[in-house]
């Protein structure tokens, strides 16, 4: 196979600092990688700390997915790529759209065997069930709140008295006064000046 044919790998690693190297990962990327005819692009390493979130060689991948450099992305296990499902669905998501596969050598799952179109209509079904869940809970939630009479969305800026609003309906009728010039005198939205003023005649 020429050069110009193999797969461009793009290697991830990532250890905590109590793990403190990458060599065992890199290892058993490499053998993988070399078994399956790969071209090694590059290895991308995080160390992270415990309260650390960033990731800076995990983007510069997603950087070089995006400019077409590599063609498959290899990683040692799911969780060394994602710390939540969600988080692996949405990678292997813009993956599938940039036309990259992805292998995790451990856990015999690889995209760019014909077994693997079965792991991206897996992982894709459970993450439509998570967001099914996500969407019923919510709406229970809301359900439960309006039957106990809870007050849903944003609290108004102010909670306006029979006088405020009177007062707020005779500066509209008298002077004309805009609904956004009322919201600024009472310290209302414009919405809370419009509906105040509703049915009253110009």
């Amino acid at each position: 196979m020429k050069d110009r044919d193999r797969k461009k790998a793009g290697l991830y690693v990532r250890v905590s600092t109590a793990e403190q190297r990458t060599d065992a990962q890199e290892t058993e990327l490499r053998n993988y990688a070399n078994r399956r005819g790969w071209t090694i692009y590059k290895v991308y390493a995080d160390k992270m700390s415990g309260a650390s979130t960033k990731r800076p060689a995990l983007d510069e991948l997603h950087a070089d997915c995006r400019k077409g450099k590599i063609s498959v992305v290899l990683v040692w296990k799911f969780d060394r790529y994602a710390r939540s499902l969600r988080t692996l669905v949405t990678g292997l998501d813009e993956f599938r759209r940039l036309g990259i596969d992805f292998a995790s050598c451990t856990e015999a799952i690889d995209t760019s065997l014909p077994s693997g179109e079965l792991a991206y209509q897996i992982f894709g079904a459970v993450a439509q069930f998570e967001r099914s869940l996500i969407g019923e809970r919510t709406r229970a939630g809301l359900a439960e709140a309006r039957r106990k009479g809870q007050r849903l969305g944003r609290k108004p800026l102010k909670e306006l008295s029979r006088d405020d609003i009177q007062a707020i309906r005779q500066e509209r009728r008298m002077r004309g006064t805009s609904f956004k010039r009322l919201a600024q005198m009472f310290g209302v939205s414009v919405w809370t000046a419009f509906y105040s003023c509703k049915g009253l005649k110009a």
